[in-house]
């Protein structure tokens, strides 16, 4: 009964959201560029922009959030290189492994997944969760994709590019010197709008996405991908989270925050770079679906436990 009342309650409104995305690109073949730029450049930047100022988080708690989901990350990236030279990977599927595992979809589908489960501190973390994953996903994702390229220094430039990147470093400037911005009416507005309306484009837009994404291939590397990023990830979580101070309800939302499928930018990333793109959308594809259960499972336990 647990397990039902949080699926009904928490993934299953998710699931409709993203089941209308698909639905409509069935039926209406959305553009879904259009649509994952509305996201990469107007809501996600907004979101974060609008949380980081308005949030009464100390510093001290923002700064545990970021380096916690930092060695998520890292972790990731270490239990993937170790994957890929035990099962005798070549280097560039090493790095697709990685690519799948590291970076997950903390934004539009973190973002309602925390309002659902925990509506009064979840959003409020997962806002720092969301600055850590897009910084290191348009920095360090990027070169990784790009690393068996020649691409010099301009595998740099696409990182400045990156409008999230720049919400974060505006938002700090604001508190850091106390600017009024919640004042200045024709600004905050609108960005107040558009970071309400993230939730549902990007629920929107994650249908779309596995509505174009092709059936699943390279299922014994897939399988590696889904387990370390959806199992991997909570498990390290947990061998994490009293090492960064967090109790209670912040360890619960945190271990939750690492639980969740392969970040869509990961296969714009390696669409762009030409690094695998089939495997990353097939991970993408898979660990979304996969993760209606594993998520479940995990949140009825947290909150068992």
């Amino acid at each position: 009964m647990l397990v039902w009342k949080v699926f009904s309650e928490v993934l299953l409104p998710i699931l409709v959201m993203f089941g209308a995305g698909w639905v409509l690109d069935r039926r209406c073949r959305l553009d879904l560029g259009s649509l994952v730029k509305l996201n990469i450049y107007l809501f996600v930047p907004a979101f974060i922009f609008v949380q980081i100022v308005v949030s009464d988080l100390s510093t001290g708690m923002a700064v545990r959030v970021v380096g916690f989901t930092a060695a998520i990350v890292t972790g990731m990236f270490l239990i993937s290189a170790i994957v890929g030279r035990v099962l005798h990977y070549e280097a560039s599927q090493t790095r697709s492994l990685q690519l799948a595992t590291m970076f997950y979809n903390s934004g539009n589908y973190g973002v309602p997944l925390m309002a659902l489960a925990y509506p009064v501190a979840g959003p409020v973390l997962q806002a720092f969760v969301i600055v850590a994953i897009n910084v290191s996903t348009f920095t360090v994702g990027l070169l990784l994709a790009a690393s068996g390229q020649a691409g010099g220094w301009r595998s740099f430039v696409p990182m400045l590019r990156q409008v999230s990147l720049w919400a974060v470093a505006c938002a700090l400037l604001v508190r850091g010197f106390q600017l009024p911005v919640q004042e200045w009416r024709w600004l905050w507005v609108p960005l107040e709008y558009l970071s309400d309306a993230l939730v549902g484009i990007a629920l929107v837009t994650l249908g779309a996405q596995i509505s174009k994404t092709p059936p699943p291939t390279h299922f014994s590397r897939l399988g590696w991908a889904i387990g370390v990023r959806l199992l991997g990830g909570p498990l390290l979580a947990v061998a994490l989270v009293r090492a960064f101070g967090f109790e209670g309800e912040a360890a619960r939302i945190m271990i939750l925050s690492s639980a969740f499928p392969t970040a869509v930018n990961t296969a714009l990333i390696a669409h762009e770079l030409k690094a695998d793109p089939d495997f990353a959308a097939s991970a993408v594809f898979a660990s979304t679906l996969v993760s209606m259960l594993s998520v479940t499972l995990l949140i009825a336990l947290l909150q068992l436990l």
